[in-house]
């Protein structure tokens, strides 16, 4: 059954068509990917199936009043409420009950019959076990404080917050765009076994290959203002895509014969005095306009390979701690030339203050890093800088260099327009503003501005998020040249596995574990030890004394429910978690200001040392309870 429609729609914005006239529907339980390139449209035709944004012209229907959850690239909502209050609003009729049931907690309310009946309430709509299954995906997104609020939250958390809502409303349709982007690798997988395990109609845009893969079972492709579909995963739409592009070719090849002989006899100085004569000319430029595959010149390039020296990157004993949260300890490095080397780790763990620390943008708190006086690096962050919108897009990178020395073969240089072609801003494209370009583009367009100034070290953070797949494509191409030192922070496991020959893991207190080879490799290690440890455990517990414990009839058939009396234990727990936090944070940042007298220090320290050993001690009832839940 389809449960949501589009016919004849179109949109544009100025002098830029995205689509035109294109129509499709969606089937109950399908997980359709969308992909195109960047500024092909592909946000804009999901905010316009969400009822966002209306389209030019066209409509969308969908069947029997469906719901609808969108999950937008850029989560910027300024609303008060906490982390979970917004995730259980996903369920409104449970979340006012949860509101009336705490505000009559939290006002030490004698009202036992009415917080009764709203537990029996609560208990009906099964919404202790929704609570607690709403804080374990919460925590699994990388969110611990559930008393956060999102007026404070940062974008990426405010992001996996909105992720965490969507999960537990289960709407009839998803419409996710880049869902991936602020998640660590072993969260986006998490997230694709969850997604790949339930029954909900889903239509996403993501530019991780792997998850394209794994979830979606139709794949629909924005090109060229139309809509090309494909039935399978992405792996399927490859081999189905190489077929239509190997049809397409020797179409092109023809019109390429054609336009070569129109541009010889346009050289011989034909005027357009004459209507037959225009016509020729304007059937020429047509005939540009249908050319869709430009055979580029292919240049060999070696690029960070100029004056590299025998010291490039040297850590030593490197340590950097936040307050008293140790990020990286004690971490040796010496770069080598040629290495290439991925990083990993949860958000927050110190893969961006690793990178910093080795570009020197940052102090370690502990031990040395430095750079080779040879070095060039190309630093790559998260949020680029902003780009002079009031420039052209050649414009900005001529500003850096006119072209790259490649240093091999006759044609030495990579010029800026050559550059523009290969990463694929079309030569149309290049003398027009930067305000008219997409996110997207800006941030490739960014990259760009990076590459041009020719670095022989390479410290990317996050590099691949907001690219389109075939962007990607390019990229990964273009990094297969590059002969300098090479270090990238990224959750993107199928451009970790292109790029990097070794992973280095945050696995938690510092410790900073090296695995070498890919991220597959590294999955496969770290699979063969989950299997050593399990075998082992298998092993000892059969080694173990059998002890018999001797339990009557009535312990054994004890229900494992909470009580009403443990129901009000636990949220007044959760409610002590999320003081105890903010406290920490603040004693946190109170130790960490300068010109403070010692014994004012010494106290602000003791009362830190306090709230952690009551937040660990409330935390393992909180487990306790929960568990039962």
């Amino acid at each position: 059954m389809i449960i949501i429609s589009a016919t004849g729609l179109s949109k544009a914005f100025t002098q830029t068509t995205l689509f035109q006239n294109i129509s499709f529907g969606i089937e109950q339980g399908e997980k359709v990917g969308l992909i195109g390139k960047n500024g092909a449209g592909k946000t804009t035709l999901l905010r316009i199936l969400a009822g966002v944004e209306p389209p030019d012209s066209g409509e969308v229907v969908r069947t029997n009043n469906i719901k609808v959850d969108y999950l937008t690239q850029t989560t910027e909502y300024d609303y008060e409420d906490t982390a979970i209050d917004y995730v259980m609003n996903g369920i409104p009729e449970l979340h006012e009950a949860f509101q009336e049931y705490h505000f009559l907690l939290d006002s030490n309310s004698n009202d036992s019959d009415k917080l009764s009946e709203l537990s029996h309430k609560i208990d009906e709509l099964n919404g202790w076990s929704i609570e607690s299954e709403a804080k374990k995906i919460l925590q699994k997104v990388g969110i611990t404080d559930f008393e956060k609020s999102l007026h404070s939250a940062s974008g990426g958390e405010k992001k996996r917050i909105a992720l965490a809502k969507i999960l537990i409303a289960k709407p009839d349709l998803l419409i996710l765009d880049e869902p991936t982007n602020h998640l660590d690798a072993d969260t986006v997988q998490w997230l694709q076994d969850e997604l790949s395990a339930t029954n909900l109609t889903i239509i996403f845009v993501t530019h991780d290959r792997y998850f394209l893969d794994a979830l979606a079972t139709r794949i629909i492709e924005l090109d060229f203002e139309k809509l090309l579909f494909f039935n399978g995963n992405y792996e399927t739409y490859l081999t189905q895509k190489q077929a239509l592009l190997l049809n397409e070719k020797s179409t092109n090849d023809h019109l390429q014969n054609k336009l070569r002989q129109e541009l010889e006899w346009l050289s011989r100085g034909a005027k357009a005095r004459r209507t037959k004569q225009k016509a020729r000319i304007d059937w020429a430029g047509k005939l540009k306009d249908d050319i869709r595959f430009v055979e580029h010149k292919r240049i060999k390039i070696e690029v960070g390979n100029n004056f590299l020296g025998s010291k490039v990157i040297e850590a030593s004993n490197v340590g950097f701690s936040i307050g008293d949260r140790l990020l990286i300890n004690n971490f040796s490095y010496n770069a080598q030339h040629g290495d290439r080397i991925g990083i990993i780790g949860p958000n927050g763990s110190g893969k961006t203050s690793l990178l910093k620390i080795f570009a020197e943008l940052m102090q370690p708190t502990k031990g040395a890093s430095k750079l080779g006086s040879t070095v060039k690096v190309g630093y790559f962050e998260q949020e680029h800088k902003t780009l002079d919108e009031s420039n052209t897009v050649i414009g900005s990178l001529q500003e850096i260099a006119e072209y790259i020395n490649v240093g091999v073969g006759k044609e030495r240089k990579i010029t800026c327009r050559e550059l523009l072609d290969r990463f694929l801003f079309p030569r149309n494209r290049q003398h027009t503003f930067v305000h008219t370009l997409s996110g997207g583009e800006k941030k490739r367009l960014a990259l760009l501005r990076l590459l041009m100034a020719n670095p022989n070290v390479l410290l990317l953070d996050e590099p691949t998020n907001d690219f389109d797949i075939e962007t990607l494509n390019v990229f990964e191409n273009y990094l297969d040249d590059f002969f300098g030192v090479l270090i990238i922070v990224s959750h993107d496991r199928s451009f970790l596995d292109r790029c990097a020959e070794f992973i280095w893991a945050f696995e938690g207190n510092g410790i900073i574990k090296e695995y070498p080879g890919n991220y597959t490799a590294y999955l496969e290690k770290k699979e063969s030890q989950k299997t050593e440890l399990r075998e082992q455990k298998s092993l000892d517990k059969k080694n173990e004394p059998q002890i018999r414990e001797e339990t009557t009839s009535k312990t054994a058939q004890k229900s494992n429910k909470l009580t009403f009396k443990e129901k009000i234990e636990l949220e007044k727990i959760e409610t002590e978690i999320g003081n105890l936090e903010t406290r920490k944070t603040e004693l946190e940042d109170l130790l960490n200001k300068p010109d403070q007298d010692y014994k004012a220090l010494e106290k602000l320290a003791n009362e830190l040392n306090e709230t952690i050993n009551r937040l660990d001690e409330i935390t393992n009832r909180w487990l306790e309870l929960s568990d039962r839940v």
